[in-house]
C-alpha cells in the first residue's frame, strides 16, 4: 500500500466509533491526551481517519479489552513497530467463515445482542472490506437462498435487515465523495422491498469516491422520473431479490433505455441472477453481475 493511501481519510468518527465498539467521547479524549494519532479535516473540519490510525486504534482498544489501561497500551505501543501488517496481527487465522456462520445462527435465533457483539468482532479483527463482502455480504446470500427456499420464516429475513442494514448504513455514509466522479442513484426495482443486496453493492461504490444518491426499497415508478430530472446522474442501479417482479424490473429498464440517453443502467440481484438465458443475453449490458470483481469490470466499461 503506498503512503498517499495509507494517508487518505476514509471513516468519520460515528463509523471509527462502530468498528471499534467505542464512544466518539472516549476517541477524542484518547487524541487529546495522548496524541496518538492525528485525523486529517475535511473542508466542514469534521475528522476524518485513514486506515492507518484504524489499525492503531484497534490495536490499542485489543490490549485495553485484553485488560491493559489506555495509558499502559500507549507506552507499550511506543515500543511497537507501526507497519501495517504488524498491527494487524497477521499471525491471526482467517475466521471469517467461522464468524459468518456464528453471526447467522444469532440471526436465526433473533439475538440482537449476540448479532451486534460478532459484527463488532469483526470490524476489530478485518478490514471494512473483508467483513462487508466476505462476511456480511456472503451471509445476505445466504440469508436470502434460506428465506427464497422456504427454510426460514419473513420474519428471520426481516430481523436479519434490520440488524445488518443499520451497520452497513452507517459505514455506508462515512465515506467521503469524490466530486469529479459521477452521480449515481440506487434503488430497489417496483414492489421490492428487500434492500440488503443494493446497500452491499452501493458501499462498494460509495467506497470507490462515487457519490451516492441512496432511495432504498421500491417508491413509484412515476416518482424515478422526477429523481432523475432532478440529480441527473450517469447511473442508476436497481435491485430484484423477487423472480415474480422482475418482469416490472425489465419493462421499466427498457423505458428508461428508450426516454434517458446517456444513463446507463444496471440490475443485480437474486432474481437477476436467475433470469432465463434468453433474458441475460438480451440485458446483458446492464447486469452488473454478483462479485466485486464483476462490478469492477462493469464500472469500468462504462466509464
Amino acid at each position: 500500500m503506498s503512503n498517499d493511501k495509507k494517508l487518505e481519510g476514509k471513516y468519520n468518527i460515528k463509523a471509527v466509533s462502530t468498528i471499534l465498539g467505542i464512544q466518539p467521547g472516549t476517541l477524542r479524549a484518547w487524541e487529546r491526551r495522548y496524541q496518538i494519532i492525528a485525523p486529517v479535516r475535511n473542508e466542514s473540519g469534521h475528522r476524518l481517519y485513514t486506515d492507518q490510525h484504524l489499525n492503531i486504534l484497534k490495536w490499542l482498544v485489543e490490549k485495553v479489552n485484553r485488560g491493559f489501561t489506555i495509558s499502559q497500551a500507549v507506552a507499550l505501543l511506543d515500543k511497537q513497530e507501526l507497519e501495517e501488517n504488524e498491527i494487524a496481527s497477521s499471525e491471526r487465522k482467517d475466521r471469517t467463515q467461522s464468524i459468518s456462520d456464528d453471526l447467522l445462527k444469532a440471526l436465526l435465533r433473533f439475538n440482537e445482542t449476540k448479532s451486534h457483539e460478532l459484527i463488532n468482532q469483526s470490524f476489530a479483527v478485518y478490514t471494512i472490506d473483508k467483513v462487508v463482502i466476505d462476511i456480511l455480504g456472503s451471509l445476505l446470500v445466504k440469508i436470502g437462498d434460506l428465506w427464497e427456499n422456504g427454510k426460514i420464516t419473513t420474519a428471520h429475513e426481516h430481523f436479519a435487515t434490520s440488524i445488518l442494514r443499520s451497520r452497513i448504513g452507517i459505514i455506508m455514509h462515512s465515506f467521503p465523495h469524490n466530486g469529479i466522479l459521477p452521480k449515481v442513484v440506487a434503488v430497489c426495482g417496483p414492489e421490492e422491498w428487500h434492500e440488503l443486496g443494493l446497500l452491499i453493492f452501493t458501499l462498494y461504490v460509495r467506497r470507490k469516491g462515487f457519490e451516492v444518491i441512496y432511495l432504498g426499497s421500491s417508491i413509484k415508478e412515476n416518482d424515478i422520473d422526477i429523481v432523475l430530472d432532478e440529480v441527473d446522474p450517469k447511473f442508476l442501479f436497481f435491485s430484484c431479490t423477487l423472480k415474480e417482479n422482475v418482469d416490472n424490473l425489465l419493462s421499466l429498464v427498457t423505458s428508461l433505455k428508450d426516454n434517458r440517453e446517456g444513463l446507463e443502467i444496471g440490475i443485480g440481484g437474486f432474481a437477476v441472477d436467475h433470469l432465463p438465458n434468453d433474458k441475460k443475453e438480451e440485458f446483458q449490458e446492464h447486469i452488473v453481475g454478483q462479485s466485486q470483481a464483476d462490478w469492477e469490470l462493469w464500472l469500468k466499461s462504462k466509464l
